[in-house]
């Protein structure tokens, strides 16, 4: 443990904001596993806008950087396409 009063500070910010980090990028993963698996379904377009906002918080954030936000949109895109022209095949 550090003996300055600056750096016990800091460590401990960098612990909420670890936890906070954790929490976006959970959520963001979440909500893309729901938009993959609500292809076909009633509420794909919702779970779709959901899972994309939430990388786009994620980035407006900090937590991710912009082009992994734009990776991981277009992945999600890709994989989707993919599952819904499989389904029409």
């Amino acid at each position: 443990m550090a003996n300055i009063k600056s750096q016990i500070k800091r460590n401990k910010q960098n612990e909420v904001a670890r936890d906070r980090n954790r929490a976006v990028k959970s959520e963001m993963r979440t909500r893309t596993k729901t938009a993959v698996n609500a292809v076909g379904g009633e509420n794909e377009a919702t779970a779709l806008r959901a899972a994309v906002k939430r990388i786009d918080k994620a980035a407006a954030k900090g937590v991710i950087h912009k082009n992994t936000a734009a990776n991981k949109k277009s992945g999600l895109m890709r994989r989707i396409n993919a599952l819904k022209s499989a389904a029409k095949a």
